[in-house]
């Protein structure tokens, strides 16, 4: 059986697998992702297409040089229109949940799966979610807590965490929200024989 491999060091991806009971490797892509968001953004390319073209191509960087079945997964947050990365300090993650707070925005997860230096399969999901107006001293409390996370997710809160208490509503799966869309990965492993049936 060929292994599987995820082109990631991400732990929250790494952790959704294992809960799966997936056995895998892990393995840095190497893929500069500030590179090529720019050049998604300077082609026009709407949030959702980045962030497949960032799963695509760490899956593809990976299984060149990998043999199995490799994971390539990626998110982008899209805000009327826009396409927002991680918060670079706590200040701007502030700044973030406040213009964020009572609107929607949507979360692109992308996943490919590569073998051989080719792409065999690819999914995109994407998750509404709406805020809810949060106090100020709700949001200063939060942030108090959660300075870390804030920075560490791209919306300035972490879903499985007391970032949920930010919002009030949200169409889309859990996993397309953590950042991989799980099912129908597992449904792809299946169909190849890298998980059993």
């Amino acid at each position: 059986m060929s292994p599987v491999v995820l082109a990631s060091k991400s732990a929250a991806r790494a952790q959704i697998l294992r809960n799966a009971g997936v056995r895998f490797e892990t393995a840095g892509s190497g893929v500069d992702e500030d590179v090529l968001k720019a050049e998604g953004l300077a082609n026009g390319r709407a949030p959702a297409q980045i962030a497949m073209a960032l799963a695509e191509a760490k899956a593809l960087s990976v299984s060149r040089s990998r043999p199995g079945w490799v994971i390539g997964a990626d998110q982008t947050l899209e805000f009327e229109g826009r396409l927002f990365d991680k918060a670079a300090s706590a200040e701007d993650a502030c700044r973030r949940l406040i213009e964020l707070r009572g609107k929607s925005h949507q979360l692109h997860s992308a996943v490919a799966l590569a073998a051989d230096g080719k792409v065999i399969w690819r999914e995109i999901k994407t998750a509404s979610l709406t805020m809810r107006d949060f106090s100020d001293a709700y949001l200063e409390g939060y942030m108090a807590r959660n300075a870390e996370a804030a920075t560490a997710c791209v919306g300035g809160y972490e879903w499985e965490g007391e970032g949920v208490q930010l919002f009030e509503a949200v169409e889309g799966d859990y996993f397309t929200i953590l950042g991989l869309p799980l099912l129908g990965v597992l449904a792809e492993l299946r169909r190849l024989g890298a998980v059993a049936a």
